[in-house]
């Protein structure tokens, strides 16, 4: 039998895979956020992130969201960005890497992965710093300064890497960046490639040539036509990918070899507070019947950390997967 480690590179490298990748089951996350501001998180529900931008609790929904109102919002004129927004010092702070280096250490990397995950992505930190319907509208009216602040947040993603690459010694990057919705992408593709493909092909390159294998990049949404741009890009896994709208039988057919799939399972379905395991083994099968592939796809829920929103949920998916593997491995 295969370590968990094994069979995921057989997996997403086209080899002889013995079972599904069981969601993150190859992972060992480790998800530092260096230089943020959470004081205020138990009091008031809220914090202050390294780029100044509070972000919150909304009743009834797992995880945060940025206030984007007038008194909040970081960036109110995108041609002052530079007075507006103030970048976040050096993330190589020994004392706090300490810790995380240690859960790096304790890591069986014969059976694991030791996997960075950075979040928010480009895309993610520039809507953060403004509103993203403003900021959307900025790539079509201020396009030279759309530029500019993508230029000095890649610039902060190198930095970052390297302390993440010195400390943690990852083999594995998983970054976060929602491109798009549940019917579209947020940019056409074309715009997409002008604002954002030579700046992931930096990050992303950045990584792989000082030591990390495989790039997965979160985004649970429509993308189907990005897919080209992230081969490019250099990403290894596409997480997040919902059935809904995207065709992942087509997509692992198409584009198997170059790029894989992880995802199928709606998290919007099943992640909620009323779910129940008649539900969730609904789905799963659904999902697992629906692709029939065992190679290049990675059968999780679409959204991106290896938990659910409600408690319970994850854990109900990761043992109806163990349960129907052997059907398609037998």
């Amino acid at each position: 039998m295969l370590t968990k480690r094994e069979n995921f590179i057989e997996c997403i490298t086209g080899g002889s895979p013995d079972r599904f990748v069981n969601q993150y089951e190859a992972l060992a996350m480790i998800a530092p956020s260096p230089l943020s501001d959470k004081s205020h998180l138990a009091s008031d529900g809220y914090l202050i992130d390294a780029w100044g931008c509070y972000q919150g609790k909304v009743a009834g929904e797992p995880g945060f969201f940025p206030f984007h109102d007038l008194e909040h919002r970081v960036i109110t004129d995108i041609c002052d960005w530079r007075s507006q927004v103030k970048v976040p010092g050096d993330p190589d702070i020994p004392e706090f890497w300490e810790p995380f280096a240690k859960q790096a250490e304790e890591v069986d990397r014969t059976e694991q992965l030791v996997c960075s995950a950075v979040m928010p992505g480009i895309f993610e930190r520039c809507h953060h710093l403004g509103e993203i319907t403003e900021t959307l509208m900025n790539f079509y009216e201020e396009p030279e300064a759309m530029h500019e602040l993508i230029d000095e947040i890649v610039a902060w993603e190198l930095r970052l890497a390297d302390a993440h690459l010195k400390y943690l010694k990852p083999e594995v990057l998983f970054h976060h960046d929602d491109w798009g919705t549940q019917i579209s992408t947020f940019m056409s593709p074309d715009m997409f490639e002008e604002f954002f493909l030579e700046p992931y092909k930096t990050v992303y390159g950045y990584w792989k040539d000082h030591g990390v294998k495989y790039v997965i990049h979160h985004s649970d949404s429509f993308g189907e036509t990005l897919v080209p741009y992230m081969i490019d890009m250099g990403v290894d896994v596409w997480q997040g990918v919902i059935s809904s709208t995207n065709d992942i039988p087509k997509l692992v057919d198409q584009y198997g070899g170059q790029i894989s799939f992880m995802g199928g399972v709606e998290s919007q379905l099943i992640d909620k507070p009323d779910w129940t395991p008649e539900e969730v083994a609904a789905e799963v099968e659904r999902a697992l019947t629906s692709v029939d592939r065992t190679r290049y796809f990675i059968p999780s829920l679409t959204s991106g950390l290896n938990n659910s929103g409600y408690p319970g949920v994850y854990q109900a998916v990761t043992d109806e997967i163990a349960k129907l593997s052997p059907r398609f491995f037998g």
